[in-house]
């Protein structure tokens, strides 16, 4: 289900690239510029915002399911522990990746903050 889900975010965000790029190229066309209202209008599917906050939750998600495996097996419950390691790295890396996308976010940020105009 998962494999769905992140499919699913994936097949969004290409179209609202594919959106925006599409936009971007008839604006330098037309020597206009598009603006973003005109953009997030033109694409389909979920808006940045929502696509953002769709992946922190899952990622949150992760982390509170290998939580709980980890509990349960601790408890002596019936759960393999190859159950519980690889739900672990599954969290680990999702959050990593989620950690590294921050951070090209904030540097694209701030080095369109020094750009001089």
């Amino acid at each position: 289900m998962e494999k769905i889900n992140s499919q699913a975010n994936i097949q969004s965000m290409l179209q609202t690239l594919r959106a925006y790029q599409a936009q971007a190229s008839q604006g330098s066309a037309s020597g206009n510029t598009a603006d973003a209202g005109s953009v997030a209008g033109a694409a389909q599917g979920p808006s940045f915002t929502q696509a953002v906050r769709a992946t922190l939750q899952s990622v949150n998600e992760m982390q509170i399911k290998s939580t709980q495996m980890t509990d349960a097996y601790e408890r002596g419950e019936g759960v393999p522990l190859t159950d519980v390691v690889l739900s672990m790295q599954k969290s680990s890396m999702a959050f990593e990746a989620t950690l590294q996308v921050r951070n090209k976010v904030l540097k694209a940020y701030e080095d369109i903050l020094n750009m001089p105009v």
